[in-house]
């Protein structure tokens, strides 16, 4: 008699993405998404209302960039192969480049037309800043002089990298409606109430794309396929993004209940994002359940909690 367990059906079922979450991901439709999302947010907790140029010109910029990062990184992997890892994302940049390359320069030109039309100029020399970062980080890393490194030492398993690609995407959904006039002319006491979420945003960004390159890396090394990587023991694994999504969840939540007195808007999407933390840490200790690209659509399918808040706001209204 065979003394062995038996296998657990449960334990190797693997979550395949759904058609149109598969497309949401791979057509880079995921980033606009929740930049949009993001941006409308913040100025529901500060109570402007931005003008309906805005989040188009967030998107256009956004799917503009990633489509054209991804297309970068796919002619570095077809160059070298053994230094880059090109994932199902990657391919499908590739494979319809003919058609994505060409919507993604007129995309960015459309959003160079708002700018120059819609934008007023002292938002734009504002913004001019910021646009310059995320040039600088984009050329860095794509002509490997790597400019999106500071000239300081990080502790060694800081994700650089993941850093700079949150702030600049946070700092990009939060300025608009930060620029508004109303914002502006706001006491120091509101300024604390709309630039604190902002940083647990920035904060549950950055944990998510950590999550996403701890996952994708986590065989790449090897280059063992990721969904076998995805199913290695948890005991194999280091538990430090499930502890980091539980902390950012607790502080969140923490300062939601010490300002929603005073600020239930902000506490409100400081909720909000209490709720995308847990549910990356779920994500993160549940992850060999899901195949590869389920993992990744899904680690960006649960930043859009504030979408509950605007549809909310919507119905009282």
């Amino acid at each position: 008699m065979n003394s062995a367990a038996a296998p657990n059906p449960a334990a190797s079922l693997v979550f395949a993405a759904p058609r149109a979450l598969a497309f949401w991901h791979l057509a880079s439709l995921d980033a606009p998404t929740v930049a949009i999302v993001w941006s409308l947010a913040f100025a529901w907790a500060g109570r402007v209302q931005l003008p309906m140029w805005v989040p188009l010109l967030l998107a256009l910029v956004t799917w503009s960039v990633y489509v054209i990062d991804r297309l970068l990184d796919a002619s570095a992997g077809i160059r070298e192969p053994s230094s880059h890892i090109l994932r199902e994302r990657h391919i499908f940049h590739w494979r319809h480049r003919r058609m994505l390359l060409p919507m993604a320069i007129g995309s960015a030109c459309a959003a160079l037309v708002i700018i120059l039309v819609f934008m007023p100029p002292i938002t734009r020399a504002r913004d001019s800043v910021l646009a310059a970062a995320a040039l600088a980080y984009f050329s860095g890393v794509h002509s490997g002089c790597g400019a999106w490194k500071f000239p300081f030492r990080w502790p060694r398993s800081f994700a650089r990298k993941e850093f700079f690609v949150a702030v600049l995407f946070t700092a990009g959904c939060a300025l608009p409606a930060w620029h508004q006039p109303h914002m502006l002319a706001a006491p120091s006491r509101a300024a604390w109430a709309f630039w604190i979420p902002a940083a647990a945003f920035a904060a549950l960004a950055w944990l998510n794309c950590t999550c996403i390159q701890r996952w994708e890396s986590s065989g790449a090394s090897r280059g063992a396929p990721l969904a076998s990587a995805n199913r290695m023991p948890h005991s194999r694994r280091p538990a430090m993004v499930f502890i980091a999504g539980l902390l950012l969840a607790c502080a969140s939540l923490l300062v939601a209940l010490a300002g929603a007195s005073h600020h239930p808007r902000s506490a409100a999407l400081l909720a909000a994002g209490c709720l995308s933390s847990l549910l990356l840490a779920i994500l993160d200790r549940t992850r060999h359940r899901f195949s590869p690209l389920a993992l990744r659509a899904t680690a960006d399918l649960v930043l859009l909690t504030p979408l509950a808040l605007l549809l909310c706001a919507g119905v009282r209204h």
